[in-house]
C-alpha cells in the first residue's frame, strides 16, 4: 500500500504518516522510484499509534511500547505494565494539580465578586 492510499485509509495527513516513520513507529520499505510502500497491516499500526498518541503518550513512549502491543493493540505485555502504570500515576498527579490551581482561580474570582 502507497503512502496515499494509508493516508485515505486511515484518515491520517501524508505528513503525519512520514513523521511516524522518521519516529520509528512505522516501518515502509521502498520501491526502486523511492516510493514508500506499507505493509498490508499498516492501517492497523496507525490506528495503535493514534490510539496511544490520544492517551497522552510522547512518540518516544510509543515506539518503546508498540514491540509490546497484544491483540488488536489494546493491551501491553506484562514487560512494560509498569512503564503504563507510571504515566498514569503521572497523569493523576497533573491532574490533581490542575483541580487545585482550578480551586485556586475559583477562590480569587469569588473573592473579587464579593
Amino acid at each position: 500500500m502507497k503512502i496515499g492510499e494509508l493516508s485515505r485509509t486511515t484518515g491520517v495527513a501524508v505528513r503525519l504518516l512520514r513523521y511516524y516513520e522518521e519516529q520509528g513507529l512505522l516501518a515502509s520499505r521502498r520501491s526502486e522510484g523511492g516510493h514508500r510502500h506499507y505493509a498490508p497491516d499498516a492501517p492497523e499500526t496507525v490506528a495503535r499509534i493514534r490510539t496511544l498518541l490520544a492517551a497522552g503518550l510522547p512518540t518516544r513512549v510509543i515506539r518503546e511500547l508498540m514491540p509490546c502491543l497484544t491483540g488488536d493493540g489494546s493491551g501491553v505485555q506484562a514487560c512494560v505494565i509498569d512503564h503504563v502504570r507510571t504515566r498514569l500515576a503521572d497523569l493523576d498527579s497533573r491532574i490533581d494539580d490542575l483541580v487545585r490551581a482550578r480551586t485556586a482561580l475559583g477562590g480569587i474570582l469569588d473573592a473579587s465578586a464579593a
